[in-house]
């Protein structure tokens, strides 16, 4: 899909990838963005609209397409960047932590990605959500955290197979991205925690989501080695994804005779 002259909402765009995407995003032509976060961002371009929002609540949601309605009429690109992590070992019950994970990193680009289908029937449109390695190879310490990104993920490979309009669905797997996202990825002490090796910078992640936009592409991996490391889990993948195709013709069938 097309970058230049195109009406985007991008999430979590203060810092980190978010903010990096944000600067190279405005090397294109004709785009206007609204830049969300928790925090004000403040940025020189006239294109750039700053919007304050919590992304775990749903009339929040609601409020911030609302406002891109009335400044754009349409929506091309939606970025579902924002999220964060926990470092931890399980122990103690705690549901208002887990439910808050789940709000911003599963249920808000999950129901943004379904507003996006609703505003652009028979347009084409694109959705890009930021998944994480951690969504294919689970590393310890990050229980919820690779919990939200596998969910991301299990929800892509089956709506690929439903998907009948004009729009696009994408996820972006990084690896450790040289941010302050780890120093906010804090155990219930506080503490601060380990990187996972390697790492990528948030200019190289950004770099690489641009150009799977502009190809269309499903699943962009920022690091090539990681890519390659995933050979075989990706050999499985498509060996049983004629398994898959026989449950999309059910369902097709299912929805036109019900």
């Amino acid at each position: 899909m097309q970058i230049a002259h195109k009406n985007i909402i991008l999430t979590g765009a203060a810092s980190g990838i978010g903010k990096a995407l944000l600067n190279q995003l405005l090397d294109f032509e004709g785009i206007k963005i609204i830049a969300v976060d928790l925090d004000v961002i403040e940025n020189a371009s006239d294109r750039v609209i700053p919007f304050v929002c919590d992304l775990s609540q749903q009339s929040e949601i609601d409020r911030l397409f609302k406002f891109a309605i009335t400044q754009f009429k349409t929506i091309d690109i939606f970025i579902a960047n924002a999220g964060f992590a926990y470092y931890e070992v399980i122990e103690k019950p705690d549901w208002q932590r887990i439910e808050k994970i789940f709000q911003v990193n599963v249920i808000s680009p999950i129901y943004a990605f379904q507003k996006m289908k609703t505003l652009n029937i028979g347009r084409e449109y694109f959705v890009l959500m930021t998944s994480s390695a951690m969504a294919k190879l689970a590393i310890p310490g990050y229980s919820l955290y690779g919990a939200t990104k596998a969910a991301l993920d299990r929800f892509e490979d089956a709506y690929r197979f439903e998907n009948q309009d004009l729009g696009h669905l994408s996820l972006v797997y990084p690896i450790a991205t040289k941010t302050n996202f780890f120093n906010r990825s804090t155990d219930f002490s506080g503490r601060e925690v380990p990187v996972p090796f390697p790492a990528s910078t948030p200019e190289e992640v950004a770099e690489a989501m641009i150009n799977g936009i502009l190809k269309n592409q499903t699943h962009i991996y920022p690091s090539k080695l990681f890519q390659i490391s995933r050979f075989f889990q990706k050999l499985f993948e498509i060996i049983v994804s004629p398994y898959q195709y026989f449950y999309a013709r059910k369902l097709r069938k299912w929805a036109k005779n019900k």
